[in-house]
């Protein structure tokens, strides 16, 4: 898939960068500012907008949250968590997505040449033409994201609007967003700014304030500022995510391994053949004549 003005870093077919491998433009990164969100939906609704994606079909269940869960149709989405923090209750908002992980596992699990690629500027796309459906990638990431269509045989998740950020726009979600939830800039900038509101929210009295940025995936491309960062499991988000060792015990080990098979029998048949040439079947005798009557 090709972007103007990026250049793909990594890709599915070899984790190596198609071009320089250098990286030309500064990591974007997407702030979320949980203490600040009201839960409104704007974002889903420009996110449906601007990707073209169909209406959900929702039911009520006694929450305010719009779907169960994210869909193949449906990548961002406003989930609310009631929690008792230190004895007290706590309404809980987090917007779910894309982390866009700096060590993206559902990349290192893709088998498929070029499905998934990972720009110069951090942002992690899946491109349907290539993906194959095999919904592997569902078994690298640690955050639950990519989902398959039913209808496409497809894998979809969000691109961080790679589409508007790569002409200077911000993100479809953050450009509705009312309440100044939602950020976008350079990952230095936003981190910068995420550190200034954990200050604030712990002069507020939050102590356990902090920025959710999680070293085992390499930190992410979508920051979150928690009121209660002591306990990320109460937005429904993993304490320490990190791609599964299975996923890169197969990509380090037995993918290599299988290539190095399959070049060994391929060089065995050839070797076979210069030596005995080719098998030419035995020559069947000529059925005797029947006998005379």
């Amino acid at each position: 898939m090709a972007i103007p003005g990026l250049e793909v870093i990594q890709s599915s077919a070899s984790l190596r960068g198609t071009g320089s491998g250098l990286r030309k433009v500064p990591n974007v990164a997407k702030l979320i500012d949980t203490s600040t969100c009201i839960g409104c939906k704007a974002c889903e609704v420009a996110c449906q907008e601007w990707n073209d994606l169909p209406n959900a079909k929702t039911v009520q269940d006694g929450s305010y949250q719009t779907l169960p869960t994210m869909t193949a149709d449906f990548w961002n989405l406003i989930k609310f968590h009631e929690a008792e923090v230190d004895g007290n209750f706590a309404w809980l908002m987090r917007k779910d997505q894309c982390m866009h992980c700096a060590d993206p596992g559902c990349l290192k699990a893709c088998p498929a040449p070029g499905a998934i690629v990972q720009y110069s500027n951090g942002i992690v796309d899946v491109n349907p033409d290539l993906c194959i459906g095999c919904r592997l990638c569902e078994t690298g990431c640690p955050f639950d994201v990519p989902r398959f269509s039913e209808n496409t045989g497809k894998m979809s998740k969000c691109t961080l609007c790679v589409d508007r950020t790569t002409v200077g726009l911000e993100p479809a979600c953050v450009k509705a967003c009312p309440t100044g939830c939602l950020h976008f800039g350079t990952k230095a900038n936003m981190l910068e700014y995420g550190n200034e509101r954990v200050k604030q929210l712990k002069a507020d009295g939050y102590a356990n304030a902090g920025v959710y940025d999680p070293a085992g995936v390499g930190g992410t491309g979508v920051l979150t500022v928690l009121k209660h960062a002591d306990k990320p499991e109460l937005y429904g988000l993993p304490r320490d995510p990190t791609v599964p060792k299975s996923v890169r015990f197969v990509k380090s080990y037995l993918r290599p391994l299988g290539l190095l098979g399959i070049g060994a029998v391929v060089v065995g048949l050839v070797g076979h053949y210069l030596k005995f040439g080719p098998r030419v079947p035995p020559k069947i005798p000529p059925a005797p004549p029947p006998p005379a009557a």
